[in-house]
């Protein structure tokens, strides 16, 4: 097993932009979420290029603002939390991590304080 082996079966859609805002990688769950778009074909295309308005303009100013934004959506049929996170190299922002957690409609909280 190489090194990120296990990213490819992980049930976590995982899409990774680079700080032009190109689609850099995505695993099995990504390719397979996103297969009506395109699935492997998104690989190297612009980010911006596949929103719509308003959503270009809000993904314009997370990149500007290079802050985080989590939010639940359902998408066929499915809940999913989404987690948009900026990754740095070398202390410079390379762009976003797009994780996307299924998750059922109803979810336990637990207080750890």
């Amino acid at each position: 097993m190489s090194e990120h082996d296990w990213i490819e079966e992980l049930p976590v859609g995982i899409t990774v932009s680079d700080a032009e805002g190109k689609i850099v990688a995505m695993n099995a769950r990504a390719r397979e979420a996103y297969g009506p778009e395109g699935g492997a074909a998104l690989l190297g295309t612009d980010l911006f290029a596949c929103h719509p308005e308003p959503a270009r303009s809000q993904l314009q100013a997370l990149y500007d603002s290079r802050s985080p934004s989590h939010y639940t959506v359902r998408r066929a049929g499915v809940r999913k939390m989404i987690h948009h996170l900026p990754w740095f190299r070398d202390g410079r922002f390379s762009g976003y991590v797009e994780l996307a957690l299924p998750i059922p409609d109803e979810l336990p909280h637990h207080e750890r304080d």
